[in-house]
């Protein structure tokens, strides 16, 4: 009797399953130190990474969709990025004093972000979505911050309403009822955000996850950032477009580049950094002005958005970002992996075509989402385009693991610049197995 995707998966992966036990009792949360990492029976643990591959400790080695949570533009150990991380290392991680690499970083984001005049670099990306709606409270002095239902902002407590449904509870336990009432949360509707805009004269900020929420797995209808665009100038609030996961992604400048978009302030991590932990808040003058120190006594005690962060724009982060962002801004790495990725969208349909399964592939730039449950994504809201089973979500990512693909979510991926023709190739034939395994286990039928 032929296997069955979980008992490949255990057999596969011994030391993988032998190391899961000892990460259960010194770690919280399934031993994993990120939620999305925890995984049933267990999770793989990976030594290595190299362009689009990457190994496990049981020496598997896999096409990576994951490429380090978007953050890999580049893939894997780029040797531009190495290099600049090596001739970091010995001079010292961290001095306590601003260094010149970060000028250069921060002039490259201004240079290529078009709503950049001012930059503040951070340790991660929830940090920047945390000190962007700070100064768009600041600014304004109003305290409300609208944001849009399942879209992700990083996990600290302004980000927790409406990020998973229902809706209207947190995401959360441990959130304090202050901060839930301080955040609106709408569905994405442009008509839902004027009637707040109208009635409400405390909301200082609307934030928005560029691609949709979750990269792309929800996509906002046409013209609808545009949309958000004018109500803000209109009802004199800040726009702040969430750009972790599209910035220098979408294009050398972002998604407002791409489109066109003028945001009042932009969140920025991931590519930005080259690989390493960090992030931005950029934005114009008039609001970024809002951290300024005067001299003035009461002024910087009481007229000034404070903010700390003991490895902001560390030399290390700073000499992989500018590695990272020198090469981000020819352009040849986006373009590569939007080709890659669309190459990738249409293989995946004609694979779904051929066993006619109830399925729908979509995305845009260098990202692919796959929706089991039927044959579009018209007319569906987030809770019914998240909404396939935990069960087929585990086995459909295990099924490709087994046969040397992983994915960044268990039904969804990003592709890099480094992402070659023969990967797609390897990758759709991978996909096609995966696929005819599911259909044997009885967890996809046909459309």
């Amino acid at each position: 009797m032929a296997e069955t995707i979980r008992e490949e998966y255990v057999r596969k992966n011994p030391r993988s399953a032998e190391l899961y036990p000892k990460f259960k009792e010194l770690f919280p949360s399934g031993g994993a130190g990120h939620d999305g990492y925890v995984a049933s029976p267990f999770p793989i643990s990976i030594t290595r990474g190299q362009g689009p591959r990457k190994w496990d400790v049981d020496g598997n080695e896999y096409i990576d969709y994951g490429m380090g949570s978007a953050s890999l533009l580049l893939g894997h150990a780029h040797p531009e990025v190495v290099d600049a991380l090596v001739q970091a290392a010995p001079n010292g991680s961290h001095y306590g004093a601003p260094v010149e690499s970060m000028l250069e970083w921060g002039e490259r984001v201004v240079n290529l972000i078009p709503c950049a005049e001012k930059v503040r670099f951070v340790a991660s990306g929830a940090e920047s979505t945390m000190l962007s709606i700070r100064v768009a409270r600041a600014y304004t002095g109003k305290e409300k911050v609208i944001r849009w239902e399942s879209h992700y902002h990083g996990w600290h407590d302004y980000a927790m309403p409406g990020n998973l449904p229902p809706f209207d509870k947190p995401a959360s336990i441990g959130i304090p009822q202050g901060s839930l009432d301080s955040m609106v949360v709408l569905p994405p509707d442009l008509d839902a955000l004027e009637r707040v805009l109208a009635t409400d004269d405390n909301i200082a900020a609307v934030i928005t996850e560029g691609s949709g929420a979750s990269y792309g797995t929800v996509p906002l209808a046409p013209g609808f950032l545009e949309g958000v665009r004018r109500l803000t100038r209109q009802y004199d609030v800040l726009m702040i477009l969430d750009e972790v996961i599209t910035g220098f992604r979408w294009s050398p400048g972002g998604l407002q580049a791409k489109i066109g978009l003028d945001p009042d302030l932009c969140t920025l991590a991931k590519v930005l950094t080259g690989g390493l932990p960090g992030g931005a808040v950029a934005g114009k003058k008039e609001f970024m002005q809002v951290m300024e120190q005067t001299g003035d006594r009461d002024h910087d005690r009481f007229a000034r958005v404070l903010h700390g962060g003991t490895f902001n724009a560390n030399p290390y982060c700073a000499a992989t970002g500018n590695a990272a962002l020198r090469i981000a801004a020819t352009g040849e790495m986006q373009n590569t992996a939007d080709r890659m990725a669309e190459r990738l969208r249409v293989g995946l349909r004609e694979v779904i075509d051929r066993y006619e399964v109830a399925a729908c592939v979509y995305g845009e730039s260098s990202t692919f989402h796959i929706y089991f449950g039927g044959r579009s994504i018209e007319g569906l809201d987030a809770i019914a385009l998240k909404s396939t089973s935990p069960e087929l979500q585990t086995n459909f990512r295990q099924a490709l693991q087994v046969r040397g693909v992983d994915l960044m979510s268990r039904t969804s991926g990003v592709l890099s610049g480094v992402h070659t023709e023969e990967d797609i190739a390897q990758s759709l034939e991978a996909f096609d197995g995966a696929m005819k395994a599911l259909m044997d286990e009885g967890l996809v039928s046909h459309d």
